[in-house]
């Protein structure tokens, strides 16, 4: 809306887009019924003369009804000044000099907006965004919550009847359909009152109540939601009740009545102040202080609530500052609580957001998905163990009748102003402040929009003119309406007035006018004073009680000031590391290369090589296929990003490697040959943990002759292993020793503290790679005789092991693979007469594990009473199948073949092993997994390996407080010349797992992650000269590494013994 010689704007003709977004939208911004009132009230009322209808065959209204009231149905909106929509259109669909009006989603600076709004601006575009239109009470006038809330649980009892009749029970849900089979609401509320009646009349099971559908938030998507659970006969109750509801009906359930049913279900609607608690003891919640400070708080909801609900509904939106609703970890300790949850019903759809393992969104065609909280597997079925999630982004569009019918209520009230007027300072007020764009220009209020494109961290290109150059600098966090109430340009006005500049650090947006926004800015200067200044100015504005036009309450914009920093670099051009994968040894290479710049890498000074005293500031990115995995594991560090990333999308991973210098991928194996190759083209070096096999192998000769470096098998072992031998061995042929003998031994154990089991041994993943590594062969040599180890006989080889320098360590010790591949390798196979590796365990381990191997425990193939329709066995049941146990219908038979000296007995006798102390060790084992309980086999177990990997997972995994260690030992026998004595060299590295800053991190993790970061140290600071496919065997790799790694904290010790000479008397 420009100059008013425009000849359309303001021409009071009024186009309806045809919506294009995705095919569930059939919603219409006016119904018929609109354009028949707005079109018969004449111009001189309505301010509308003509309206055009874009032709769609799917929109709930046919376009015969809109030509019957009036409208012409085209194509072509070329003689339209205004035109609506419900989502934007397509880009090319936007004709110039026009008013438009849709949900733009432009208002908040998001990234993947901005190309719509540069379309805008080019087009000079008038653009009013239905989300910005508010009342003078600051609440949104058009809004489409409550039919979110209605149609998310509809859809949700319609999915729980098919739950229920998987997990064995008919109910009265299964009758119900989806939202979008209605042909109105009305129709689908008549549908769940009729499951109600029935529930009314016959009732539910007595073993599946109480049925508690618990209610988050009490804004318009809760109303909604609670309007239709109203249907159905119920009960609400507090939240302070639900522990004795609970309790009643469990007694009820396991009552001699196992017919008895129930007639209701129960309702429980929670708010802030029943999902946190004040970290001080003594306060009392607050909604305003937690809003503006939630570190204040605790999460209490898996405590208070989660564990009497059987449905979730969840209606609030939830930022990443505040803590979760329920997290992976804490819902995998309720289930195995026994926690009656069947599903989410998750509306608000913050994929990986208050519900953590909601990680994606479903469409309303396959509304539902099933993780399995004990496997931490995801499914697109109902079948099996677990919860069912519905995730729905788009669930107002089931109910196109009455939604369009809402809106255009609202919007017929003002849409003839917005049509007849040509200038926009002719709009009331609010209308006004609706409109982002005109005339080819953001409006005043909207100004913020570039300043904070060009100012993110996320948005800008290592060669922005968005200089942060400022000598000193503070984050600041503001939380408040910073949008809605346009406090977000105050905040920035009052940084530039200063001469201060600023850099968009985070950004999490409110997605309603009641919940606050909140970012990270941080603020520079080249003063001191100044920027003290500017600190002052904000907290001004925090505390100001009114704004131009718009009044708000006191302290709607709440500050929180971080330390001031002397920032000696500019932020551009900074070196930048891309590492792919977020996984558990993610952390430590992140921390460990964002620390390496001049302000903070205290750690390097204390190297002896001098060359990394001046190493400056790194980019560190982290790429994930799922963003929220990346954004966990560079919390809290600085100079890091975020990014979501398929590596197996070539044209994406091609972008981020292109964008870098070095490449980490801490990927599974299988993805390093197409990364190399994308390293390649660009020229990039990479870095990688894992053994090089054929696939990278092969791609030396294209490395070398594009000058890049593949640096693999930088880890522990492989990795720091090799370094440890190779400086060994350097070391004595430097002094003309030639190799004897080489043995190496590494294992990752708990700590003696934590080896609290028969085994002695915990999981820190899946046990299934650990059980299948016990059955590969094994290849040696000692006193230059090749010794072979077959798979079945690996455990039996073990052998007892004591460390001089750790004698309180009581070890074992069992052929690692093939080891004459390292002398190869090291260059000793010919001199050295034992080349030996071995895996560390607690002395025992192995006997025992022979012994389950034997008795069958570990075998893959399916068993015939694992499948088919035959009725789940116990494992006792299973276990006395397998030691050829009689039939045990009869409990007191059951009990009495369970009975230790009964298994001992059968042991010996079936022939696993001939020592009635090593058979009672194993039985001690089997009855600590739980191999012997009376308890029925899950489904998802066909074969005994299966069974044992499933109750290993449960009952070896690591408590929150236990650490892993890692311990690692080389052996080397030197012989020199000339008759000098025989030296025997060992170097030794034990690590234990760490808690830093109230994280648990595995030594495992540091000793994997560390030395990948360091590689790509090395490689940005052009250490490495070597190029092609490289392992860390040359002293240009090792010895700055192993440096490196002392100076952080991960010792080798080394010492010599020399052998005495021989006296003759």
């Amino acid at each position: 809306m420009g100059d008013e010689t425009s000849t359309l704007l303001g021409n009071g003709s009024v186009g309806i887009l045809a919506e294009t977004v995705n095919m569930w939208e059939r919603r219409a911004p006016l119904c018929p019924s609109h354009c028949a009132r707005l079109l018969h009230s004449g111009k001189m009322q309505s301010g509308i003369e003509r309206i055009i209808v874009q032709p769609s065959a799917k929109r709930i209204h046919h376009d015969s009804q809109y030509e019957d009231v009036g409208c012409e149905i085209s194509d072509d909106l070329s003689e339209c000044g205004l035109i609506l929509g419900i989502k934007q259109p397509k880009l090319e669909m936007i004709l110039p000099d026009r008013a438009y009006a849709f949900f733009s989603h432009t208002h908040k600076a998001q990234i993947e907006n901005m190309p719509l709004l540069d379309k805008v601006l080019a087009e000079r575009v008038s653009l009013f965004d239905y989300e910005l239109i508010v009342g003078d009470d600051e609440k949104r006038l058009i809004a489409f919550g409550m039919f979110a809330g209605r149609a998310g649980v509809i859809d949700f009892l319609h999915g729980l009847g098919k739950r229920y009749l998987n997990l064995g029970y008919s109910t009265p849900f299964l009758s119900l359909g989806s939202s979008h089979m209605y042909s109105s609401l009305a129709a689908a509320k008549a549908a769940v009152i009729s499951v109600g009646e029935e529930i009314a009349t016959q009732g539910l099971p007595s073993k599946i109540s109480p049925l508690v559908f618990v209610f988050t938030g009490s804004g318009n998507v809760s109303q909604g939601a609670q309007e239709i659970f109203k249907l159905l006969p119920h009960t609400f109750v507090d939240a302070g009740q639900l522990p004795c509801l609970f309790k009643q009906a469990g007694d009820l359930a396991h009552s001699s009545q196992t017919t008895k049913r129930v007639f209701q279900v129960y309702g429980c609607v929670v708010t802030s102040q029943d999902m946190v608690a004040p970290k001080d003891p003594t306060k009392m919640f607050d909604k305003d202080d937690y809003y503006a400070h939630p570190e204040h708080y605790d999460p209490v909801f898996h405590e208070k609530i989660a564990p009497y609900a059987s449905v979730i509904v969840n209606c609030m939106y939830w930022e990443k500052r505040f803590p979760r609703l329920l997290s992976t970890k804490q819902l995998q300790e309720l289930m195995k609580k026994g926690c009656p949850l069947l599903g989410i019903s998750d509306i608000t759809c913050d994929i990986g957001g208050s519900m953590e393992f909601v990680n994606r969104t479903t469409s309303i065609e396959c509304p539902f998905f099933r993780y399995d909280p004990c496997t931490d597997s995801y499914h697109d079925d109902m079948e099996g163990d677990g919860i069912v999630c519905l995730a729905v982004d788009i669930l107002p569009t089931e109910f196109p009748k009455e939604a369009s019918r809402h809106f255009g209520d609202i919007l017929s009230q003002f849409i003839g102003t917005l049509a007849s007027s040509k200038n926009i300072a002719d709009l009331p007020s609010h209308l006004q402040r609706a409109c982002i764009a005109n005339g080819g220009a953001l409006t005043p209020l909207y100004e913020y929009i570039p300043r904070m494109r060009n100012s993110s961290s996320i948005d800008s290109s290592p060669n922005s003119e968005n200089a942060f150059q400022k000598k000193y600098s503070k984050l600041v966090s503001l939380s408040g309406h910073l949008f809605d109430q346009f406090l977000i340009n105050e905040a920035l006005d009052k940084i530039e007035a200063h001469g201060g500049s600023f850099r968009l650090v985070k950004c999490e947006v409110g997605q309603s006018a009641s919940v606050m926004s909140y970012s990270e800015v941080e603020v520079g200067a080249d003063d001191p004073a100044i920027l003290d200044s500017i600190i002052d100015s904000l907290s001004s504005v925090a505390h100001s009680s009114s704004k131009v036009g718009h009044p708000r309450k006191e302290k709607e914009l709440s500050l929180k000031v971080g330390k001031m920093v002397e920032v000696k670099d500019c932020l551009i051009q900074r070196p930048a590391i891309l590492i792919l994968g977020a996984g558990r040894i993610c952390r430590p290479a992140v921390e460990f290369l964002a620390s390496v710049g001049k302000r903070s890498s205290l750690f390097l000074k204390e190297c002896q090589v001098s060359e990394f005293e001046e190493i400056e500031e790194f980019q560190v990115l982290v790429a994930s296929l799922y963003l929220k995995d990346a954004e966990e594991t560079i919390e809290g560090i600085p100079n890091t990003t975020a990014i979501q990333l398929d590596a197996m999308d070539n044209a994406s991973l091609s972008k981020y490697i292109a964008e870098v210098d070095v490449v980490l991928s801490l990927l599974p194996p299988n993805f390093h040959a197409t990364i190399a190759n994308a390293c390649i083209e660009h020229k990039k070096h990479l870095v990688t943990a894992s053994y090089v096999d054929d696939s990278i192998s092969k791609l030396d000769e294209k490395a070398k002759d594009a000058g890049v470096t593949i640096l693999a098998e930088m880890g522990l072992d492989p990795g720091i292993d090799h370094m440890m031998a190779m400086k060994m061995i350097d070391q004595a042929r430097g002094k003309r020793g030639k190799i004897k003998a080489f043995t190496s031994y590494c294992g990752g154990l708990p700590s003696p503290a934590a080896a609290n089991n028969p085994l002695a041994y915990k999981f820190s993943w899946n046990p299934a790679g650990a059980l299948r590594t016990g059955c590969n062969p094994a290849t040696y040599k000692f006193s230059d005789e090749i010794v072979q180890v077959d798979g079945d006989r690996l455990y039996d080889s073990a052998v007892r092991y004591r460390l001089p320098d750790f004698p309180a360590f009581a070890l074992e010790y069992l052929p690692n693979r093939n080891s004459l591949v390292y002398g190869d390798l090291y260059g000793i196979s010919t001199e050295a007469s034992t080349i030996f590796r071995a895996t560390l365990r607690y002395e025992g381990f192995s006997e025992i594990m022979s012994t389950l191997a034997k008795i069958g425990l570990f075998d893959t193939k399916l068993h015939p009473i694992l499948n088919g329709d035959v009725k789940r066995p116990t494992f006792g049941a299973f276990l006395n199948g397998l030691l050829s146990c009689p039939d045990t219908t009869n409990s007191k038979n059951h009990e009495a073949l369970m009975r230790d000296e009964e298994l001992v007995r059968r042991i010996i006798l079936l022939g696993h092993c001939k020592e009635a102390s090593r058979a009672m060790k194993t039985v001690k084992t089997i009855k600590f997994l739980g191999l012997n309980e009376d308890k029925e086999i899950p489904g998802k177990c066909s074969s005994a390996f299966d069974v044992t990997c499933l109750c290993m997972e449960e009952k070896l995994a690591y408590s929150t407080n236990e650490q892993d260690m890692v311990l690692l030992h080389h052996v080397i026998e030197v012989e020199y010349p000339d008759d000098k004595p025989t030296e025997t060299h060992r170097a030794t590295l034990l690590e234990f797992g760490r808690m830093e800053n109230g994280r648990s991190v595995t030594a495992m993790a540091l000793t994997v992650g560390i030395p990948a970061g360091i590689g790509a140290l090395l490689l940005i600071q052009k250490k490495i000269q070597k190029r092609g496919v490289v392992r860390p065997l040359q002293p240009e790799v090792y010895l700055p590494a192993l440096d490196i790694l002392e100076a952080f904290g991960l010792k080798v010790v080394e010492n010599v013994e020399i052998e005495a000479p021989d006296i003759y008397i």
